[in-house]
C-alpha cells in the first residue's frame, strides 16, 4: 500500500513533464513552419527585386523623358531589399506596397511607348514579373496560415504557458494594407 502512495505523485509529474515536452516541441515545429514560410517568401521578393533593374534597363532606352518614374521604381526597389534584409515584416509589407505602386506607374507611362510594348524583352520580364507575382501571393498565403498556427498555438491555454517559458514571439504576418496595393500588378501591354 505504501508503494501506491508514491507511484501517484511521480506518474502526476512524469505526465506533466512529458505534456510540457509535447507542447514545446509543437510551438518549435509550428515556428520553423512560419520561418520556412518566410523563406519562401523571401526567394520570391528576391527574385522579383532581381527583374526590376532589367525592366528598368529595357524601358531606359526607350522612356528616355520618363527619368522620374524609372528613379521612382528603382528607389522602392531599394528600400524593400534594405528592408527585407533588416527582417522587419511590417515595415516590409509597406515597402512592397510602394513597390507596386511605382511598377504600375511604370506600366502606365509604358503604354504610350508602342516600341517598348513590342520588345522581347520587355515582354519576357512582363511574363516573369507576372509569374513572380503570383508566386509571391501564395507565398504570403502560406507564410500568413503558418504565422496564424503559430500565433493560435502560443495564445491558446495550456500552450501559452509553454510559450511564455519558453520565450516564444508572435509572428507578424505580411499584409498589404491599402485597397488599391492588394490589386495584383497588372503588366500586360
Amino acid at each position: 500500500m505504501g508503494h501506491l502512495i508514491w507511484i501517484i505523485p511521480v506518474g502526476i509529474v512524469v505526465l506533466l513533464v512529458l505534456w510540457w515536452i509535447a507542447t514545446y516541441n509543437g510551438l518549435v515545429a509550428r515556428r520553423n513552419e512560419t520561418k520556412n514560410a518566410w523563406s519562401q517568401i523571401d526567394v520570391q521578393l528576391k527574385r522579383r527585386y532581381d527583374l526590376i533593374p532589367n525592366l528598368v534597363e529595357t524601358a531606359k532606352g526607350y522612356m528616355k523623358h520618363e527619368r522620374e518614374t524609372l528613379e521612382a521604381v528603382i528607389r522602392a526597389r531599394q528600400q524593400c531589399v534594405d528592408l527585407k534584409n533588416a527582417g522587419n515584416i511590417g515595415e516590409l509589407a509597406k515597402a512592397e506596397g510602394g513597390l507596386t505602386q511605382s511598377l504600375r506607374g511604370l506600366f502606365a507611362v509604358a503604354e504610350g511607348y508602342p516600341d517598348l510594348k513590342a520588345n522581347q524583352n520587355m515582354l519576357q520580364i512582363q511574363e516573369e514579373l507576372t509569374s513572380t507575382e503570383n508566386r509571391i501571393g501564395f507565398a504570403r498565403q502560406a507564410y500568413n496560415d503558418a504565422a496564424m498556427r503559430l500565433n493560435n498555438a502560443i495564445e491558446q491555454f495550456p500552450g501559452s504557458i509553454v510559450a511564455g517559458s519558453g520565450n516564444f514571439k508572435q509572428a507578424e504576418f505580411f499584409e498589404v494594407e491599402a485597397p488599391e496595393e492588394r490589386k495584383a500588378v497588372k503588366v500586360s501591354f
